[in-house]
């Protein structure tokens, strides 16, 4: 039996390392900190071996055939797809493809060895919905490429009792706060629209609820959504008005953060990085969860059509998440590393592609591992 090697062992690990414990799977849990991984261990009840995690160590107990998972600072995960590599290993992260992963695509194949990627929450999950979508749609009496195609996937992540920052931290906030600093690039009214910060380009968006009723959140573009359309399946020659994947934030949240925008933005070079990291402990201090305090997290991917004309909508679908954490672990945690570890049982199981790779889009896997998530207790609903 091949050995899981899942590197690090932090809160948002946790479920997952426990189902691939429970599984029977060989599994070593490797952290920098041998102390918090016993401490994982121990409050997981599994009986998994633990290592401190240095990359020369873990090069000498790589055998070929292996998994490696990296929970990592996605800047190391790289420098662990290529020991995998070395090693004839296999390699899973939850983080977008870089172009240095990309990179390895030819050499992975060349070795029968799979890098998957994109196999959390977001992305992850928000992708299977949105492959699911799209194959419900193209089997639809209504596909036409001429419709007009409105696609929008949307997730946030925040404090389940809303708080007055309308935010609250699992970790660092110095991520969140580079991210106010990050343009990004979608498809509106038929053409690519851009904005450098996220709030100029916020605005209201209603998500339809597992019981039908509806609640308004403040959401905005996040990322490059444009080259998300040919892994989804929108053919070039479809007729798309709108296409964006981006963050959903409580209602009130740009109200409760303009003077934040407002620093955030005059902030430059190392002086400016230097502030960035200070106003990242304030917020820290203010407002990161409580102990035992519940996370929630909402996903809603929606595809609505229309004719030609725009007159008429002839499809109109969508999928949602709205899950809050429990004693199995924060929901965060849940969706991301739950779907970590079917994306491991699946590698096992030979069903997925050599080389690198998003989350898988066939209509199989996908609905396999919707199935398994369902199984877990995530709750995952359509309209």
């Amino acid at each position: 039996m091949s050995t899981v090697h899942w590197l690090g062992a932090g809160l948002s690990s946790l479920p997952g390392i426990r189902k691939v414990a429970l599984s029977g799977q060989k599994l070593v849990l490797w952290n920098r900190t041998l102390e918090k991984a016993q401490q994982a261990v121990t409050s997981l009840k599994i009986d998994i071996p633990v290592k401190q995690l240095d990359l020369s160590s873990l090069e000498q107990e790589i055998q070929a055939g292996d998994v490696v998972i990296s929970m990592l600072p996605a800047t190391m995960h790289v420098q662990v797809a290529e020991i995998c590599l070395g090693h004839k290993a296999h390699f899973v992260s939850s983080s977008y493809v870089s172009p240095e992963m990309q990179a390895l695509d030819e050499k992975a194949k060349a070795a029968d060895l799979s890098f998957v990627n994109e196999v959390g929450l977001d992305p992850g999950l928000d992708h299977l919905l949105a492959h699911a979508l799209v194959a419900k749609y193209e089997a639809s009496e209504s596909f036409d490429k001429n419709n007009q195609h409105y696609f929008r996937s949307y997730c946030g992540g925040f404090p389940k009792v809303a708080n007055e920052f309308k935010y609250k931290f699992s970790w660092s906030p110095l991520g969140v706060l580079k991210a106010l600093k990050s343009p990004a690039q979608w498809i509106g009214e038929g053409e690519i629209k851009q904005t450098e910060k996220p709030w100029l380009a916020l605005s209201d968006f209603d998500v339809t609820l597992a019981d039908g009723s509806k609640e308004t959140f403040q959401a905005y573009p996040n990322r490059d959504s444009v080259p998300f359309q040919a892994q989804y399946g929108f053919a070039n020659d479809w007729n798309v008005q709108e296409f964006v994947r981006g963050t959903l934030r409580l209602n009130g949240w740009a109200q409760a953060w303009e003077n934040l925008f407002t620093e955030v933005d005059t902030l430059t070079g190392d002086a400016g990085m230097k502030r960035l990291q200070a106003i990242s402990d304030e917020l820290w201090t203010k407002h990161q969860y409580d102990e035992g305090e519940s996370d929630r997290v909402v996903l809603s991917v929606e595809l609505e059509v229309k004719d030609p004309s725009g007159e008429k909508t002839v499809f109109n679908g969508s999928y949602g998440v709205d899950e809050a954490g429990n004693e199995n672990g924060s929901a965060m945690a849940r969706l991301v590393s739950l779907t970590v570890a079917i994306a491991i049982e699946s590698l096992i199981a030979g069903d997925l592609v050599k080389g690198v790779s998003p989350a898988p889009h066939d209509e199989k896997t996908v609905t396999k591992w919707l199935d398994a998530l369902t199984e877990l207790n995530e709750h995952i609903f359509s309209h």
